[in-house]
């Protein structure tokens, strides 16, 4: 996959991004203006966690990719074998720690800015990895604030797609109101964060809003769950109400770079007695036991 002057450029140290077929470094990485990524939007992407040099449920990310590719009608231009060594490639310059992988597809340029798709086209394959940020320690203990707020965005949710100025004016807003995260209403349901997905606890059960076109398939959802399920802890996919979400003992969010947050406070209002409550304290040891394991290269159930 990589000729001699990409290996020149890793053997000299210098951190390398990949972009159409060669590794180089980031400052000297150029796409057309007339990419259809730059012009319209189209494209999907990816966030992969890697914990101590060990990708995060690399193939549930691969196959959401495929998924995301397909629903804009595009193929994935890479096989899983190439994506492993590209991704191995590029976390090997920061050995052993935590990293945060992004890789965007768009359909590339064809020379001119028209709607329509073109026939044949060849795409722009984007990828990079950086040390990674997650919540620190005194977020994790005291949670988050969150908002309430009628999801404008479109109705293919379930694609993961480079058009996210909807869910940059939606947490900006949620940051205005004094809050981290705004939780979306949609036809009187809350289906999920404006970058998160969205779990409460009712009653010692943890509910998540089932998967539809109107939310992302989380990786960390899906987790999540499995976790509950390892550890016999009551759960289930159902419509949450706005008075469900209001009414609830717990409310989470998770995502990629958030991992599992409890938030505290909703519309100005505590959750429960305003800080993480049980569940959620036993869903983040969950969490942080797979994580440790994955870090230490240990089998995962």
């Amino acid at each position: 996959m990589a000729g001699v002057e990409d290996q020149k450029s890793m053997q000299s140290g210098a951190a390398e991004i990949y972009l159409n077929g060669r590794f180089l470094p980031l400052e000297e990485a150029t796409i057309p203006v007339m990419d259809r990524g730059f012009l319209f939007g189209d494209g999907v992407y990816e966030v992969i966690p890697c914990y101590g040099g060990r990708l995060f449920r690399l193939e549930h990310h691969l196959q959401r990719l495929d998924n995301s590719l397909h629903a804009i009608r595009m193929q994935n231009p890479l096989t899983r074998p190439e994506w492993q060594a590209l991704l191995d490639r590029l976390t090997a310059q920061l050995p052993g720690s935590d990293q945060s992988i992004y890789l965007q597809i768009t359909r590339g340029s064809s020379g001119k800015r028209d709607h329509a798709i073109p026939p044949q086209i060849s795409p722009t394959v984007f990828v990079m990895t950086q040390p990674a940020i997650y919540p620190d320690a005194t977020t994790l203990a005291t949670g988050i604030k969150a908002v309430t707020h009628q999801d404008n965005r479109w109705l293919r949710c379930d694609i993961k797609a480079i058009t996210l100025l909807a869910n940059v004016l939606l947490r900006s807003e949620a940051m205005d109101r004094g809050a981290s995260e705004a939780i979306l209403i949609r036809d009187g349901q809350a289906t999920e964060g404006a970058t998160s997905n969205l779990f409460i606890v009712q009653a010692g059960e943890l509910i998540t809003p089932p998967k539809s076109d109107h939310l992302l398939p989380g990786i960390t959802r899906d987790l999540v769950l499995e976790l509950a399920q390892q550890h016999g802890l009551p759960y289930r996919e159902q419509a949450i109400s706005e008075a469900m979400l209001h009414s609830a003992d717990e409310i989470w969010v998770t995502s990629s770079t958030k991992e599992v947050m409890a938030v505290v406070m909703l519309d100005h209002q505590p959750v429960g007695n305003g800080k993480p409550g049980p569940i959620y304290a036993r869903m983040a040891g969950f969490y942080g036991e797979y994580k440790a394991l994955l870090q230490a290269g240990q089998p995962l159930s």
